[in-house]
């Protein structure tokens, strides 16, 4: 790489780091590690250079490498990779919203009329307040992922509705809690026609975009509720590291059942899969049940952090 591909590849990560980041200047210095004022003149030449707009031109060719030795490693069909080098989960998270945001948006920008299928969570949440809004009546969202909240109040993270609403295309909910109460209102639930129709469109859709939750005490379902601190200890000692939907699985990527599956209404997902999902994760934090989401081959596309994509090479895919 020359010097000058050096200078843009700084220019590009100072860019991440202030504009979507948000970030100081003197933390992007302490980051990357340099003078402050040498932190602002990268920040004024990425600028400078037409890499800002509302989207940062220029990729950082690290990034791109590790992205396509990730697919290659772990046989994605796709893989995005973020800057992390020095970041805090904050920052990261705000990183993945735009890059999320941006495929997305390849898939909104389609004339043919799509189907997507959307989970939940913040990280999914904040990649379509990110989305811009374009005229495609002719797509349709659907949830992935019971609308009713533990108190009967709509879920806060019920996000597709808002990429509907971004692209003014029509929405599909599952009418249903994400966990039942018993096993005969799951069985009532379920059975109820709409239900059928909604999950059937969901499992068929185009694509579908959907976050990866790590499983530990103060994670977003015991956070939210939807799990008790003994379905937490218990899950814990059966080997479960992640979830999508509601489904948990082992560190090597193989459904573990649990007293919750009697209970949940979410769409049907299944390791080894053929269907077009994408997930979106990043962080140490997650970085056990993103491994172990890619072992059980439950995706077909990643985006994700620089750090974890790193670990997903240096740990390998295994058997």
């Amino acid at each position: 790489m020359s010097r000058e591909e050096k200078k843009q590849e700084l220019a590009a990560r100072a860019a991440w780091m202030y504009y979507v980041a948000g970030i100081t200047q003197q933390e992007i210095a302490r980051a990357l590690g340099v003078s402050r004022q040498v932190a602002q003149r990268l920040v004024s030449s990425a600028r400078e250079r037409g890499m800002v707009s509302v989207k940062i031109e220029h990729p950082v060719t690290h990034c791109l490498q590790l992205a396509d030795a990730v697919q290659q490693t772990w046989g994605l069909g796709m893989c995005r990779i973020v800057p992390s080098t020095g970041l805090d989960d904050e920052a990261i998270q705000s990183m993945l919203a735009v890059e999320g945001a941006a495929v997305m948006s390849q898939y909104m920008s389609r004339e043919s009329p799509q189907v997507f299928g959307i989970g939940s969570g913040k990280t999914l949440r904040a990649m379509i307040d990110a989305l811009p809004w374009v005229e495609r009546p002719q797509h349709q969202c659907v949830s992935m992922i019971g609308a009713i909240a533990r108190d009967d109040s709509g879920t806060r993270y019920d996000v597709p509705l808002r990429m509907a609403e971004k692209m003014q295309g029509k929405y599909f909910f599952i009418p249903a809690p994400l966990y039942a109460d018993t096993p005969e209102d799951k069985a009532m639930w379920i059975q109820h026609q709409i239900y059928q129709r909604v999950v059937q469109r969901a499992l068929h859709a185009d694509v579908a975009f959907v976050g990866i939750g790590e499983v530990e005490p103060g994670c977003p379902l015991h956070a939210e509720g939807f799990i008790t601190d003994a379905q937490v200890a218990d899950l814990r000692a059966r080997g479960v590291v992640g979830e999508m939907l509601g489904h948990f699985f082992n560190q090597h990527g193989e459904r573990v059942p649990s007293d919750t599956d009697a209970l949940l209404t979410s769409v049907p997902m299944d390791s080894h899969t053929r269907r077009q999902i994408i997930g979106f994760a990043g962080s140490p934090r997650k970085y056990t049940a993103i491994r172990a989401a890619l072992r059980g081959r439950w995706l077909s596309g990643l985006v994700t952090d620089e750090a974890t994509a790193l670990n997903l090479l240096r740990d390998g895919a295994g058997d």
